[in-house]
C-alpha cells in the first residue's frame, strides 16, 4: 500500500488536525440540537398576532401571485428578459473560463454591501450565483412593483414582502455560497460557526418571540456613565415620565426654558448620547435651562394608560413643573417623532382651553398627517392592526422588542441581514456602537395607548382633520394653533417622509418654518456644528405644495442647530440668572438620566413575574 493511503504515513500535524477537525464538528452538532432544542420547547410562545402576521405575509404571496395570473402577457414579458439575462450571464460566464473579459450582465446597487468581498468578482463561480441572484430578484421585484389595479398601499406590501423574500434567499445569507464565511471556516476549522450557534442561542434566550439579533456590544455601554451624561437632576416625575432639569455651564441663562419631549417608543438619549454630538449638552452650553421628558418602561401594570393619560402625565404636567422650577409660565416646546405628534395635541387642546404656555413649539421629525406613513405604513390594515390588538389584550403591553424587530426589517440588509451573517455564520461579536446600544434599548407600550395610536392616527389619520380626534373632551383643530413654529424635516427620513411632515406644518395657523434637513430620521437631528456631514434647505415662504417649498430653497452647509438657535432667540432672548435644579419649589429627586431610562425591557418582565 503506497504511503499516502497509510495511516503509518500520515503526520502527527494532519492526524492532530484531522482529529481538531472532528472535535469542531461535534461541537457544532451539540450546540445546534441544543438550540433547535430550546426553540421547540418555545413553540408554546407563539401567540394569536404572531399566527396572525404569518398568514398576513402568506395572505400577501397569494395576492401577488393572483395579480400576476391577472398579468399573463406582462409576466411572460419579465420571464423572458429574465431568462435572456440568464443566458447571457452563461455565455459570459463561459468566456471568463477561458480567460476572455466580459462585462457584467447584472451588478449592485451602489449602496448595496452585501457583495463587497472582492472574491463576488474576482471568482468566477461567486460572480455566478451573485448575478444570477440579482438578475432574479430584481426582475421579481419589477414584476410586482409594476403590476397595474393595484392600489399605492397594496403595492407598497407586495413589494416588502417581496423584498424580504429576495433578500433573505440571497447567497450572501448562507455558509456555502458566501466567500467570506467559507474562507473563515476553514481558517479557524469551523470554530466560527461553533461561536455563531452561541451567539444565536445568547439572541433567542433574550427575545424568544421575536429574534432580534445583537447590534453591539451591550458591555461597552453604561447609561449614566458613557452615554446620557449630561450633568442633571430628575425634579419631577408621574406614572409616565420623569423630568430632569440640566445643569447650567453658564453664568447666563435664556429667561424662557426649552422642554424637549422625546418619542417613548425609544429611550430619550438619543438627543445626548455622547458629549460632541448631544443636543442637550450643545443647548446647555449656548445658555438655555433644558428640561427632558423621560419615559417609563412600562409592563402590564399600566395597561390602561391611554394617549390621554400622556398628554395629561407628559407636557401637561411638565409644564405646571417647569413653572415650579423656573417661575415661567411660557416656554420653547421641542417635540421629536412621535413626542411631536403629542405637543401639537397638547397646543390644540390648551388653545381650545384659551390657555398659552409656550413661545414657541419645535417638531422634529413629526408626523401630524399619516395619508403617507412612511415605511411603516405596510403594517398598517385592519388586519395586522387586529392582531397586535389581540396581543395587547393578552399582555398588557406591546413588546418594544417586536417592534424595533419591525423597524429593522425596513432596511433589512442593513439591519437584520449583516448582523445574521456577521454574528451567526463568521461567529463575531458586533462592535461597540453607541447609536446601535441605543435602538436595541428597546421600550414598552401601554397596551390601550398603543392601540388607539395605531388605529385613530395612522389608519383613520383623525388628527389632520379638524375636531375629529377628540381628547380630554376637547375636539382638536390644528388649524387654531397659533404658536410660532418651527419645523424640521430630514430629507431622507423613511419613517415620516418629509413631503407628509410638510402637510403637518401647513395644517398650523401663524408664524411656520420649515427647514429640511440632510440625511435621516436620526442622523438628520441629531447633527452638531463642526464636522458639516450634512446640510439643510431653508425657505422663507411655505409653499403650497412641497415640490414647490423644496424647487425655491436654499441649500446650506453644516448643521440647522445654530439657525434654530436664532430662530428661537427672535422670539425670546432676555437672560436671568442661571438657575440650579432644585433651587425653586422643586426638590431634586435623584441624579440624571434617572431611573425610568435604566429600566430595560427584560428588567420589566422579571419584575412582572411574565417570561419570554
Amino acid at each position: 500500500m503506497s504511503e499516502r493511503f497509510s495511516v503509518s504515513g500520515m503526520t502527527q500535524k494532519s492526524i492532530k488536525n484531522t482529529f481538531d477537525q472532528m472535535d469542531q464538528m461535534d461541537q457544532i452538532s451539540q450546540q445546534y440540537r441544543k438550540a433547535f432544542e430550546e426553540v421547540a420547547t418555545k413553540a408554546d410562545h407563539i401567540d394569536d398576532s404572531q399566527i396572525a402576521a404569518v398568514f398576513e405575509m402568506l395572505g400577501t404571496y397569494r395576492d401577488i401571485c393572483e395579480q400576476m395570473a391577472l398579468h399573463p402577457f406582462k409576466v411572460a414579458s419579465k420571464e423572458t428578459q429574465m431568462v435572456r439575462k440568464q443566458f447571457s450571464l452563461l455565455k459570459n460566464t463561459a468566456m471568463r473560463a477561458v480567460g476572455r473579459s466580459v462585462s457584467p450582465v447584472a451588478v449592485p446597487d451602489g449602496a448595496d454591501r452585501r457583495f463587497s468581498d472582492q472574491e463576488w468578482s474576482d471568482n468566477i463561480l461567486f460572480d455566478y450565483l451573485k448575478q444570477a441572484y440579482l438578475i432574479n430578484a430584481n426582475t421579481l421585484l419589477e414584476m410586482v412593483s409594476e403590476l397595474e389595479g393595484t392600489q399605492a398601499h397594496t403595492r407598497d406590501q407586495f413589494v416588502f414582502y417581496t423584498r424580504q423574500l429576495v433578500n433573505a434567499l440571497s447567497p450572501s445569507n448562507f455558509a456555502l455560497t458566501n466567500p467570506e464565511v467559507l474562507r473563515k471556516t476553514f481558517s479557524s476549522k469551523g470554530k466560527n460557526l461553533v461561536e455563531g450557534v452561541k451567539n444565536f442561542w445568547d439572541d433567542f434566550k433574550s427575545s424568544p418571540q421575536v429574534l432580534n439579533i445583537s447590534m453591539t456590544d451591550f458591555s461597552a455601554f453604561r447609561v449614566g456613565q458613557n452615554v446620557a451624561t449630561t450633568p442633571g437632576k430628575v425634579v419631577y416625575q408621574t406614572d409616565l415620565m420623569q423630568l430632569i432639569q440640566y445643569e447650567p455651564t453658564t453664568e447666563k441663562v435664556q429667561k424662557t426654558p426649552i422642554l424637549i419631549i422625546p418619542p417613548w417608543i425609544n429611550k430619550y438619549y438619543i438627543l445626548d448620547l455622547t458629549a460632541k454630538n448631544s443636543l442637550v449638552k450643545w443647548l446647555v452650553d449656548q445658555g438655555f435651562t433644558v428640561f427632558m421628558t423621560s419615559w417609563v418602561n412600562p409592563g402590564p401594570a399600566l395597561k390602561n394608560k391611554g394617549f390621554e393619560h400622556y398628554m395629561q402625565d407628559g407636557p401637561l404636567s411638565a409644564f405646571s413643573a417647569i413653572e415650579k422650577a423656573t417661575g415661567e409660565s411660557e416656554i420653547h416646546a421641542v417635540g421629536y417623532c412621535v413626542g411631536g405628534t403629542l405637543l401639537a395635541c397638547t397646543l390644540a387642546y390648551l388653545k381650545d382651553k384659551g390657555e398659552s404656555r409656550t413661545v414657541s413649539a419645535t417638531y422634529l421629525t413629526t408626523l401630524l398627517d399619516f395619508s403617507d406613513p412612511g415605511g411603516i405604513g405596510v403594517f398598517i390594515n385592519d388586519h395586522t392592526i387586529g392582531g397586535i390588538e389581540k396581543r395587547l389584550d393578552k399582555a398588557g403591553y406591546y413588546d418594544g422588542r417586536s417592534m424595533a424587530f419591525s423597524f429593522n426589517m425596513l432596511r433589512e440588509n442593513d439591519l437584520f441581514w449583516s448582523f445574521f451573517i456577521n454574528n451567526y455564520l463568521k461567529g463575531e461579536k458586533p462592535a461597540a456602537f453607541d447609536l446601535l446600544y441605543w435602538n436595541s434599548d428597546s421600550t414598552n407600550l401601554p397596551a390601550k395607548m398603543h392601540g388607539w395610536y395605531l388605529r385613530h392616527m395612522y389608519l383613520d389619520n383623525e388628527l389632520i382633520q379638524p375636531g375629529k380626534l377628540e381628547l380630554m373632551g376637547v375636539k382638536l383643530d390644528l388649524g387654531k394653533i397659533d404658536t410660532p413654529v418651527f419645523f424640521l424635516s430630514t430629507i431622507q427620513d423613511h419613517i415620516a417622509k418629509w413631503k407628509a411632515t410638510y402637510l403637518g406644518a401647513k395644517a398650523h395657523n401663524g408664524d411656520v418654518t420649515f427647514v429640511l434637513s440632510g440625511s435621516g430620521h436620526i442622523a438628520g437631528v441629531v447633527n452638531p456644528p463642526g464636522p458639516e456631514k450634512y446640510g439643510y434647505w431653508t425657505n422663507a415662504e411655505l409653499s403650497e405644495t412641497s415640490d414647490s417649498w423644496f424647487n425655491n430653497a436654499e441649500k446650506h452647509k453644516g448643521s440647522w442647530w445654530p439657525a434654530w438657535k436664532t430662530w428661537l432667540l427672535e422670539r425670546s432672548d432676555e437672560v436671568v440668572e442661571a438657575r440650579q435644579p432644585g433651587d425653586r419649589e422643586l426638590e431634586c429627586l435623584e441624579d440624571a438620566p434617572g431611573s425610568y431610562v435604566r429600566m430595560r425591557i427584560a428588567d420589566v418582565v422579571k419584575e412582572t413575574g411574565e417570561s419570554d
